[in-house]
């Protein structure tokens, strides 16, 4: 059994958002016991083609309110993974493995793929998340770690951890068919639709059971619609589903 993995739509770290980051700190406390602080390692990659740095601080900043509003001890950096180069960093990488929490905010999901894909960053990542480290994507974040995700360019493969969906963020009533027939007119066969409104996050304890069993966190609906096609439906905060931990034909 691996760690939980949290789906966020979007929107992470700003105001609203409180309920999401306090549920990922409450997991990283339990990951890390009574013994030391929250480890947490914010990997900004998906910005690396604008403002890492900035992307990376914002989200080091949201961790330690969360945690000093819960009263626990966090010990959150940024880990600068931009580039092939920084990728195959063994020190960086060595980071990355001893975390309690791996955090990838939003931005452009491919440079994600492109640069996580076989290197010794995202082994370390696979090593601690099977170790029972939470991973955290936030829109493109959440989007890259899915087994298939859209790009401006089109569709590329993700990273894989979470099965069986193409992660949608942003999501809403209003922009959801429209989004769907993008979505849908280039992904694989038998992956289902998983909307996520921005402030709003999905939470499985365990990505590698099937069917994967999520909660719902934040502010916002969870949209989820199985194979992309048929009837969606819509979850809120305290809800829970389902979805397949495998690709279905």
């Amino acid at each position: 059994m691996s760690g939980p993995i949290v789906l966020h739509g979007g929107g992470e770290f700003e105001s609203g958002d409180e309920p999401c980051v306090s549920a990922v700190v409450a997991l990283g406390a339990a990951q890390a016991g009574h013994q030391r602080a929250i480890r947490v390692g914010v990997v900004p990659t998906a910005t690396a083609r604008w403002s890492p740095e900035r992307s990376a601080a914002h989200a080091v900043a949201g961790f330690r309110r969360a945690a000093a509003d819960e009263g626990l001890t966090i010990d959150a950096e940024a880990v600068m993974i931009v580039d092939g180069a920084s990728a195959a960093d063994e020190g960086l990488a060595r980071r990355l493995a001893e975390a309690d929490v791996i955090a990838f905010p939003g931005g452009d999901p491919d440079v994600i793929v492109s640069v996580m894909r076989k290197s010794p960053a995202w082994a370390a990542v696979t090593r601690a998340h099977e170790a029972g480290a939470i991973l955290f994507g936030a829109s493109a974040g959440a989007m890259a770690l899915a087994r298939w995700t859209w790009t401006p360019n089109g569709g590329v493969k993700g990273l894989g951890l979470v099965p069986g969906l193409v992660v949608v963020p942003h999501a809403d009533a209003a922009s959801w068919d429209a989004t769907v027939q993008r979505f849908g007119g280039s992904a694989p066969a038998g992956l289902g639709g998983l909307g996520l409104a921005e402030r709003t996050a999905a939470i499985t304890d365990d990505a590698s059971v099937d069917p994967v069993r999520w909660r719902v966190v934040g502010q916002g609906e969870v949209r989820w619609l199985p194979a992309l096609g048929g009837q969606t439906e819509v979850f809120r905060s305290g809800d829970t589903f389902a979805t397949p931990g495998r690709v279905r034909p």
